[in-house]
């Protein structure tokens, strides 16, 4: 087993659980009518999710030689508002595919560029790109990131190909900052971007090895889907690795969103809890456990058991479980990744012996802390301690203006003349702005009522979507 290697046995995968009755099955129905009112509902998840689809679509038929963009992470799995987290968002480059070992590059059309994956003598779920077939097409960042190793092969860095668009300039209003990892992100006032570059791949023996699984989730159609949606290569290496500057990472951002968005409602409503847990509870120093970690955690635990046994009474039963899960992961200082199971997801955490020991601390003492644990998550506790009456009516009219924001953003980008000018006659356009404003005003005529004054839109626009 190569370093940063994970052994995937029933050991550590969570055990099917068959029991039909749960503990806490009434505070669980309670806690999940209350996510709902917070934004974590099946209805305006699914708003979100066919509102950044919409938006993607728009944008790539606008520029259709060039870039692929495609919204992934939270945003594309519809768990946050517009302000609430970074924007991920993945430029695919264009005229440029990898193909695993074995796959006859004849069988690629002739203009696109070529390159072979390879794994061997690199840690899971890693490989270099090798120099196949070059065309007369010209990828400028492609050539400048172009490299001879030892034994005279043409590779592709990972490290030059990121530099290559770090380069560039950017309009004075975008704010750049320092890489993380294989993103360049920057900020457009109060939206952050996370940006990552990235190449398709052919690897079907990859997804053929997922596919065939013995599995209670995800259906046969979806993990079809997710073999259609494919495989892309970021441009990151394995943390420590000689070959670190040539090596790019195999991901599945399309085909993860797709699993994540056919998780059922309580399965999404403990990825939500797990998070919250970590950010506000746990608090972990150098992001040693990671959205992407509580994600897998909660995809093996869909994966290996019955459907019917993730309802909302049994919230608080698979929270406890996923907690299990993290502790597992964080005490072996293994998790496999969901896609590679070979890929040990801990093995790049720089997880040190005391913060080690203080997490594991924590995570036993709240494994039985059941409904208790709500009043130490932020967002819950305010809405528990708040009276019913104004919550129901807030969330109504914040929902409500969410919707709106969405509708107005895809129609912004529809009314955009071949210069990128919006015309701000369009009749729709200016429905949904008459329907935010009254929104608006609706909030706060109560809140100047019970004797908060806010007159500032823009800041309680913030407030409501972040």
């Amino acid at each position: 087993m190569t370093e940063g290697g994970v052994e995937h046995n029933m050991e550590w995968t969570p055990s099917c659980t068959r029991r039909y009755r749960f503990k806490y099955e009434d505070e669980s129905k309670e806690t999940s009518n209350l996510m709902n009112l917070l934004g974590y509902g099946s209805g305006l998840r699914q708003r979100r999710i066919n509102a950044y689809r919409k938006m993607d679509s728009l944008r790539n038929a606008r520029f259709t030689n060039d870039v692929t963009t495609i919204t992934a992470g939270s945003k594309a799995e519809g768990l946050t508002c517009f302000f609430e987290s970074d924007m991920d968002t993945m430029f695919i480059i264009p005229h440029v595919v990898c193909l695993d070992v074995g796959i006859n590059e004849e069988t690629i059309p002739s203009h696109i560029i070529v390159f072979t994956m390879g794994t061997k003598g690199h840690n899971a779920g890693y490989c270099k790109l090798q120099q196949g077939r070059l065309t007369s097409t010209y990828c400028p960042a492609i050539s400048n990131a172009l490299c001879i190793d030892g034994c005279g092969n043409v590779l592709l860095s990972s490290t030059q190909f990121v530099d290559f668009f770090r380069h560039n300039s950017y309009p004075s209003e975008i704010q750049q900052h320092a890489r993380a990892g294989p993103s360049l992100p920057w900020s457009f006032g109060p939206v952050a971007h996370d940006v990552v570059r990235a190449i398709r791949v052919h690897c079907p023996g990859i997804l053929q090895n997922w596919a065939k699984r013995c599995r209670y989730w995800p259906p046969p159609d979806i993990v079809e889907n997710v073999i259609v949606l494919g495989a892309f290569v970021n441009p990151i290496g394995f943390k420590g690795s000689e070959h670190y500057h040539v090596e790019w990472r195999i991901c599945f951002n399309t085909g993860e969103t797709e699993l994540v968005n056919n998780l059922n409602d309580t399965q999404i409503k403990i990825y939500v809890l797990l998070k919250m847990i970590v950010k506000d509870i746990l608090k972990p120093r150098k992001k040693v456990i990671t959205s992407y970690i509580l994600k897998n955690i909660v995809l093996w635990l869909a994966e290996n058991n019955p459907q019917e046994l993730f309802h909302s009474g049994s919230i608080f039963h698979w929270l406890k479980e996923g907690l299990i899960s993290l502790r597992t992961a964080i005490s072996r200082r293994q998790l496999p990744y969901y896609m590679i199971p070979e890929r040990n997801l801990m093995a790049e955490r720089d997880l040190v012996s005391g913060q080690q020991d203080e997490l594991l601390k924590s995570l036993t003492c709240l494994i039985d802390e059941g409904p208790k644990i709500l009043r130490r998550l932020k967002k819950i506790r305010q809405a528990i301690i708040g009276h019913k009456e104004p919550l129901l009516w807030y969330s109504k009219l914040r929902i409500e203006f969410e919707i709106l924001y969405l509708e107005l953003s895809i129609r912004q980008m529809q009314c955009k003349d071949e210069n990128g000018v919006v015309n701000t006659s369009d009749i729709i356009l200016l429905i949904l702005c008459y329907g935010m404003m009254e929104v608006l005003n609706k909030i706060i005529a109560r809140m100047h009522s019970e004797g908060t004054y806010l007159n500032d839109k823009t800041q309680l626009i913030g407030m409501i979507l972040g």
